[in-house]
């Protein structure tokens, strides 16, 4: 039976966990045992157990309505500096891109052209798996500079979204994937897509390949392969324990526009890639 009311998301170390009617049903395990980001959410999980992820989570559904129809989808407050919504909203700012195709609780695929609604849906937002149309979510996004792409049952779909964001008349579009295989379907209809890989623990060789081979700019999360891989090929690396990489010279510009405009002191220097200081998630899988 499907269940009308519920999301999936899979939070801190690719944990899986379900939210119906506001409320979390059930956490997973995690996949790592530390995670020196996690400890520097706003609601720290200090110890990657259900107990503090589950509250990790009901902090966020009470904060902003994350998985509930109270959901705030704007904001101008970064979380980490290279995190994909910043990213990707200091890139409009700077009309590098003119859309991104992201996923939103509530919603589902949202074509967004307004950096403070990349920033509100993304900035605390885990990897969404599976949500549920709201319709006063979908009317908020709409009123704020966004286009929800299948309001009738919030289906995640990132291809799609980024080829009904072409039919809209967009031609830089940035898009954020979670799937290796989804990266590949989208530059193979446009090698000029902005292609971002997030969530992307746990990825497996070929699918690690697959993020190298066509994304502008990954996130390595807790992943071995992505570090070995794209770390390697990496124009530049932004952060350490969670490094991001940018693939591309188009991904790069993303990273240095970020870079040019943060009032964060900002450490550079010339560094065989993957630069790490030995703070990496554990264990990489």
């Amino acid at each position: 039976m499907q269940i009308k009311d519920e999301h999936i998301i899979e939070a801190a170390g690719k944990t899986k966990v379900v939210i119906r009617e506001g409320a979390v049903i059930s956490v997973g395990k995690s996949l790592i045992s530390d995670c020196p980001l996690a400890k520097k959410f706003k609601y720290p999980v200090n110890s990657m157990n259900p107990e503090e992820i589950k509250k990790n989570i009901e902090e966020r559904i009470l904060s902003f309505g994350m998985c509930t129809k109270k959901r705030v989808v704007i904001s101008d407050d970064d979380f980490v500096l290279f995190g994909a919504s910043e990213l990707l909203s200091s890139a409009l700012k700077g009309e590098i891109i003119d859309c991104a195709v992201i996923a939103c609780d509530g919603a589902g695929t949202v074509i967004a052209q307004n950096p403070s609604l990349i920033q509100g849906i993304g900035g605390k937002m885990s990897g969404l798996v599976k949500t549920c149309p709201y319709f006063e979510v979908i009317e908020r996004i709409n009123k704020n500079g966004g286009h929800v792409v299948f309001p009738e049952d919030a289906s995640i779909n990132a291809y799609n979204g980024y080829m009904k964001a072409a039919e809209l008349g967009f031609s830089r579009i940035a898009v954020t994937v979670a799937c290796g295989a989804d990266a590949e379907k989208i530059r193979d209809a446009d090698c000029n897509a902005i292609i971002i890989g997030v969530h992307t623990t746990g990825a497996s060789l070929e699918e690690s390949k697959l993020f190298a081979e066509n994304c502008d700019i990954i996130s390595a999360c807790a992943s071995s392969y992505l570090r070995e891989i794209a770390g390697k090929r990496a124009l530049v690396q932004g952060g350490i324990s969670v490094p991001v990489y940018a693939m591309t010279l188009k991904g790069k510009e993303i990273i240095l526009e970020k870079i040019k405009n943060t009032s964060n002191q900002i450490f550079i220097k010339g560094e065989k890639l993957p630069a790490s200081f030995g703070n990496d998630p554990f264990p990489l899988i």
